[in-house]
Order: structure tokens, then C-alpha cells, then sequence
């Protein structure tokens, strides 16, 4: 069978999931990829049939994968049949408040991440800090500190450079160290291998909507430490929000109404990107439905969509059975409550085959149409495997214990997950997410820059006879197609972008896929740089009221420089975005023959640092830097650094707007100093020069920079950045 691969598609396979020879080259093809994981899947059948057919099993899957139908999760498409073995994503592990229970947490959560797994955990049964520790008379340092050692063992582990650590990290809203973790992220040197999350408990949203005080609850002993305005508190999460994406919110009440096994426990806590809620030691493993293959002439073909769920049902299933557990704990709840998570991807894709715009009634409608017919069919299957298999073992006391559903093989048959690199893959839209530009420029490996054109609007363009380069080459200025002339009104509705719809949409679909997902749903709500922050307090409550799990958010720029080349830096007013205007020309003042200033040392993971920072009577004027050994090419780059700084001071640019370039780019050594992660050289002299001139972390922009692998484009999708040039991804 031939396989239609993307160049794109050909470059993630082989840059993240291929098998490597000694040298580092390609060992098989997409096809022997596909076929690996096929046919070690499929053998999972012989355990409960000695006489199944497992070629017939093998071929089946091979056709969803080879037909890009259907995709799993990144661990299993790596590393089915090879030796590593471990096919799950997400892990959840307990932290109880105890030293030994952090530092086990800890141990396990490094063993996961070698494993090329990602983690959540709660921590909120920590005491605050300042409290008291009864076994050495001493004071507790509070969850927050605790996070800091976790984030720096993730960014030791490296998952052996397939997959990168990831972590979500929550704590309710009720815990008496709540304010300080609500703003800890907008400093950007913080937690860089962390996505938190506030947990919203139902009394508080009780006393939100009463405009009352509500408790917070010291969870050593229980007892409440003081009462505190829940309007106020959730103004605080609302703009941390807006200055950073961060935190994120869950809904504990909305979660635990869809607990399927409530006698084992309360969720706690999710995985990185928030849409699978798990108890401790539970793992999932995911899977996507590729939409945009499943139309027939403008409408759904549910006879397919039927046939891939099915399959789509055993194959994950059979996934449990086959893979090799990071920890006996996880095996054993994995294996408890066999929760396996499908979803879909090409979405938006499948929107405009069926002639729909994204932002409409009739794409929720569509949304809840899909998404109802595919719980329905993949509770079916679970059934059918049950009856033939046995149900899932703590199916007692579940809320399936009940005469109409004797059957029941999973827990949880359905979540709405990220597809960064799979859907780069399967060549369609990411999850449930509007499409981000109609055209991008991509940087390929050796720096020449691509226009990447979604493939409907090129055909559509051909059709109609308005597609030329040029029109391409404008469309790349903002990614957007609303403002170009010449374009039919038809064709604009349907090709939407994520910053082209209004936030309220953004909600409606999500709403809309949670009220047919066992589990949660991935999705990023998008803003513009000019939201306010009560557009997002009006977009957190909308979620609420419509039964979302839990909401992140994007205002575009907050974060970064926007390094998705969606637009040009002189453009940016077209989408509301304040800038400087361009002023060739300018000559730096001149040096003065003397000034005064500090040289501080700072230690980088090269070695030492000394920064000098000099000013005039206009202010800072300079900024030399120098490593404590000398020579090589480290020495020279920050020599270059340095007078590049310089330079700029003397031309009149403004200090914070120097930090934002340079603060949080990182090198492959970063160091801790004085409880800050210094990242890189330059990074080194960012806080050197925020120490010098006072300037605080939280009224600086933060920047996220460019992929860290191949230099290009990333986009936000579901509480995560993507780069869809080579498949990076920040929590996958």
C-alpha cells in the first residue's frame, strides 16, 4: 500500500519517530514504522484468543495508520515493538506531605520521563509554607519549592531526545499558598518545564457568583487559616492569565461528576495539557480520528467513521495489554480501570469540506453531531470487547455498574487531545483547533524559508481563478485572508483562523465536543493583544456555564515576540497590536569619556560570568560581559552580545524592550543560582541587568523564542507550543 506522506509529514517521521541506525540515519521507512506498530499491537490479541487471527488484526491497523485515518499517541507510534516498550502518555503520580512521598514522586516522575511519558500532579495536599514541621521544629518551605525541584530534574532527564519532559502542575484554589502560585509564572524564569493549573473547587465558585469570601484550608490539619474574597482571588488568576497563558483553570465539580470509578477515589489532577483527568498512578493512552477523511461529497460518512472507531477501540485496548510500565503502580491502575482515550484531529479541515464556518452555529451543532456519534460507537465496541475479554476490573461500584450496561472493557473511551506532531503527520488541522494561517512561512533545516499553503484554500483559489504566488506571499503577511481584496465572502467564512474568531466560539466548540468526551478536551481559547482582562473573566465563566473542564488561554503577544511568521513586525497594527513605528537612520550617542557603573558575577552553565553595566547622565549607556576563562567561541558570542546591547542602549531603545530579546533563550546548559534558572549566557545577562536597574520579571513580556530544535515557527494548541516545521513539541 502507498502512502501519502506530506515532504513535511517525511520530516517529522524522521527526525522524531523512525528507527536510528549507529549513525544516526533512518533504519525503516514510514511503511516499516507503521508496520512495527501494527503488528506488535495486533499480537495482543493471542492473549485472549489462542486461535485470533492476528494477521487479519495486523492489516487492519496498518490501514488505519497507513491511510492516516487514524494515528496514535507519539510513545506508541516510537516505540511499539522496540525495546524501550513504553506506549502510554500521560501519568498522573500522588504527592502526599511528607519528604518521603515528595522525593518518591520525584524518583518515579524522572523513571517517566525517561520513558518518554509526561506528568501531572497535585500539590495541594502540601502544607504552606512558614508552617510548621513537627519532626525537626522547623518550617515548611510550601508546595511552590517543591515544584522548583521537580522542574529542575525534568530539565536533567531529557527523555534520551526523542521527547522532552513535561509537567502539569496544580493546586486548588482553596490552599492557603494559592496567590503565589497563581503569579509564579509570569516570571519567565520559572518553571520552564511546567504547565499550572488552579483548581477551582465548587465552594468557590459558590462564593464567586454570591460575591463572597470563601476558605483557605491549611491541608496539614484542615483547619481554615483566614477568609478571602473569591472575586478577588479569581481577578488574580484572570490576569495572570491575560499577562501570561498562565494559570490555566479546572473545574474539580465538573471533573468528578464524570469520575467513572468514584469509589477508587477523587481526581486530583490531569496530565500536561489538561484534557486527561486521572487518579494516581493511572496512565492513558491516545489516539486520533483523522475528520478530514472521513466526508463523502460534503457529508459525514458515518459507515467509516463507524468502522475506524471500532478499530480504533481495540487497537487501544490491545495497547494496554502490550505495554511495558514505567512503574508496577501504574500497571496495576492502568490495568484496573483500562482507560483508553480516542479523539480526533482534522476538524477544521472536515468544517470547510462540509462547507461550514467554524465560527457558527452549525459547526457546535456539527461538533456535537461527530462527537456524540463517536462515544456512542466507541462504547460500543468497549461492550463488545468486554463480553469477550471481561470488563474492566473495578467496573464494580463504577457508574457503568448498572443492569443496561453489563459490559464495559474501559473506563474512559474518549478524550479531545493535542495533536501537534500527529496531525503533521496525517496531513490535516490540529485536534479540534481552527486552522492557524491559511499560509505561514516555514524555515526548513538549512534556513531557506518555505510558504506553507493550506491545501483546500489552494485548491479553492485554483478553482475559483484568483491563486497566484503573489497572492500567497500576502496572505503570509498575516496568515489571515479576511482583509485581501479579491477573495469571494464565501470563501473568507470558511477560512478562519484561531485569531480570526471571537474567543465566545472558541468556547462553543469546546462546550460542545465536552458534552460527548469521557475525559476533557484540549484546547487553546485565543485572544487578541488588545483583550482586556474582563474578556477573559467573561471567557472563564462561559466555559463553566457551558460545562467545559477546564480553560486555557492565549492572548496573542503575551508571551513572546510572536515568532510564528504570520505576520511581519510593521503589520502587526492590523491586528490591534501597538508598535513602534520604523526609524531608519538613527546614529547611538556618543560614549562619554567617563561613566560609572557595577560588574557582577554571575554563574551560567559555561562557567562564570562577569557583566559590566555603565551608564551616563542619560542612563545605562553599556554592557560588557566577559567569561572567567578566556578565548573560544562562547567568549567571542558574548563579547558580540555585548556590544550588540550597547549599540542598542545608545540608540535609544529601551531597556525592557533589550530584555524581552534576550531574557530566556537557553543553551543545552542551564544552571540554578540563588533559586533562578539561569538558561544561557545572554539569559545570564538579562538578570544581571533586571537586578541593576530594578525592572521586575512581571512588567516585562515574556518571550518563548523560536523552536528550539530547527529555529522555526511555533503555535499554541491546547496549554502547548508546536513547531510544525519538524514536530517539536513542548509537551508532548
Amino acid at each position: 500500500m502507498t502512502i501519502s506522506l506530506s515532504p513535511n509529514a517525511l520530516v517529522v517521521l524522521e527526525r522524531r519517530y523512525l528507527k536510528k541506525d549507529r549513525k544516526g540515519s533512518p533504519a525503516e521507512t514510514p511503511q516499516d514504522l507503521f508496520k512495527r506498530v501494527a503488528r506488535s499491537v495486533a499480537a495482543a490479541d493471542a492473549r485472549f484468543d489462542p486461535k485470533a487471527d492476528i494477521q487479519k488484526t495486523e492489516q487492519v491497523f496498518y490501514k488505519l495508520m497507513a491511510e492516516l485515518v487514524f494515528i496514535p499517541n507519539s510513545p506508541t507510534l516510537m516505540n511499539a515493538g522496540r525495546r524501550l516498550g513504553q506506549l502510554a502518555a500521560c501519568f498522573v503520580l500522588p504527592i502526599e506531605d511528607s519528604i518521603d512521598s515528595i522525593f518518591e514522586t520525584l524518583r518515579h516522575t524522572a523513571m517517566i520521563h525517561k520513558s518518554g511519558g509526561g506528568t501531572g500532579f497535585s500539590f495541594s495536599r502540601i502544607r504552606p509554607k512558614n508552617d510548621a514541621v513537627l519532626s525537626t521544629r522547623g518550617i515548611s518551605s510550601g508546595p511552590i519549592s517543591f515544584m522548583t525541584v521537580f522542574d529542575i530534574a525534568t530539565e536533567t532527564v531529557k527523555q534520551g531526545g526523542t521527547r522532552r519532559g513535561a509537567n502539569m502542575g496544580i493546586l486548588r484554589v482553596d490552599h492557603p499558598d494559592i496567590e503565589d502560585f497563581i503569579q509564579i509564572k509570569t516570571d519567565l524564569t520559572e518553571l520552564n518545564n511546567f504547565n499550572i493549573s488552579v483548581a477551582l473547587t465548587p465552594s468557590f465558585m459558590e462564593a464567586l457568583a454570591a460575591d463572597k469570601d470563601y476558605d483557605l484550608i491549611n491541608p496539614r490539619n484542615h483547619k481554615v487559616v483566614k477568609r478571602v474574597s473569591a472575586k478577588a482571588i479569581f481577578h488574580k488568576i484572570v490576569r495572570s492569565a491575560w499577562r501570561c497563558g498562565e494559570p490555566g483553570i479546572i473545574f474539580l465539580d465538573h471533573i468528578n461528576r464524570a469520575n467513572p470509578t468514584p469509589e477508587l477515589g477523587e481526581i486530583e489532577a490531569t496530565n500536561p495539557c489538561g484534557e486527561q483527568p486521572l487518579l494516581p498512578y493511572e496512565s492513558c493512552n491516545l489516539g486520533s480520528i483523522n475528520l478530514s477523511k472521513m466526508t463523502n461529497s460534503g457529508k459525514l460518512n458515518r459507515t467509516k467513521l463507524r468502522e475506524t472507531v471500532r478499530s480504533a477501540v481495540h487497537f487501544l485496548d490491545n495497547v494496554i495489554e502490550i505495554n511495558k510500565y514505567p512503574l508496577r503502580q501504574i500497571e496495576a491502575a492502568s490495568k484496573q480501570t483500562r482507560k483508553i482515550g480516542l479523539g480526533v484531529m482534522g476538524f477544521a479541515d472536515m468544517l470547510i469540506k462540509m462547507g461550514i464556518a467554524y465560527d457558527s452555529k452549525r459547526a457546535v451543532r456539527q461538533a456535537e453531531q461527530v462527537m456524540a456519534f463517536i462515544s456512542r460507537e466507541a462504547r460500543k465496541a468497549s461492550s463488545e470487547l468486554a463480553k469477550k475479554r471481561g470488563n474492566f476490573p473495578a467496573y464494580r461500584g463504577s457508574l457503568f455498574d448498572h443492569p443496561k450496561t453489563p459490559y464495559m472493557r474501559n473506563a474512559t473511551v474518549t478524550t479531545i487531545a493535542p495533536t501537534g506532531t500527529i496531525s503533521i503527520i496525517a496531513g490535516c488541522s490540529s485536534g479540534v483547533e481552527p486552522i492557524f494561517a491559511v499560509v505561514y512561512e516555514r524555515r526548513v533545516l538549512d534556513g531557506e524559508a518555505l510558504f506553507e499553503i493550506h491545501p483546500l484554500f489552494k485548491e479553492m483559489a485554483k478553482q475559483n481563478g484568483f491563486y497566484s504566488n503573489e497572492l500567497a506571499k500576502q496572505i503570509a503577511e498575516t496568515g489571515s485572508i479576511q482583509h485581501i481584496k479579491g477573495i469571494p465572502n464565501k470563501i473568507k467564512r470558511l477560512f478562519v483562523t484561531a485569531h480570526d474568531i471571537a474567543p465566545e466560539w472558541h468556547i462553543r466548540i469546546q462546550a460542545a465536543f465536552q458534552k460527548y468526551t469521557d475525559n476533557a478536551v484540549s484546547k487553546t481559547v485565543n485572544f487578541p493583544h488588545n483583550a482586556t482582562p474582563e474578556d477573559i473573566e467573561k471567557a472563564y465563566r462561559l466555559a463553566y456555564e457551558t460545562g467545559c473542564k477546564g480553560v486555557t488561554i492565549y492572548r496573542y503577544g503575551s508571551r513572546d515576540r510572536q515568532v510564528l511568521n504570520i505576520g511581519r513586525e510593521q503589520t502587526r497594527h492590523d491586528r490591534g497590536i501597538k508598535t513602534e513605528p520604523i526609524r531608519p537612520g538613527i546614529v547611538p550617542r556618543v560614549r562619554p569619556v567617563q561613566t560609572r557603573g557595577v560588574t557582577e558575577r554571575i554563574n551560567t552553565g559555561c562557567g562564570k560570568l562577569y557583566v559590566t553595566i555603565n551608564e551616563d547622565d542619560q542612563g545605562i549607556c553599556e554592557v560588557f560581559a566577559q567569561m572567567g576563562k578566556t578565548g573560544g567561541c562562547a567568549s567571542s558570542q558574548i563579547e558580540a552580545t555585548g556590544r550588540l546591547i550597547s549599540l542598542a542602549l545608545r540608540s535609544g531603545v529601551k531597556v525592557e524592550a533589550i530584555l524581552k530579546q534576550i531574557s530566556g533563550i537557553r543553551c543545552p546548559s542551564p544552571i540554578w543560582q540563588n533559586g533562578k534558572m539561569v538558561l544561557s549566557c545572554p539569559d545570564g545577562i538579562a538578570h544581571v541587568i533586571k537586578n541593576y536597574t530594578r525592572i521586575s520579571p512581571t512588567e516585562m513580556p515574556t518571550m518563548m523564542g523560536a523552536c528550539p530544535d530547527c529555529g522555526g515557527a511555533l503555535e499554541h494548541e491546547g496549554g502547548c507550543l508546536v513547531c510544525r516545521s519538524c514536530g517539536f513539541s513542548k509537551c508532548s
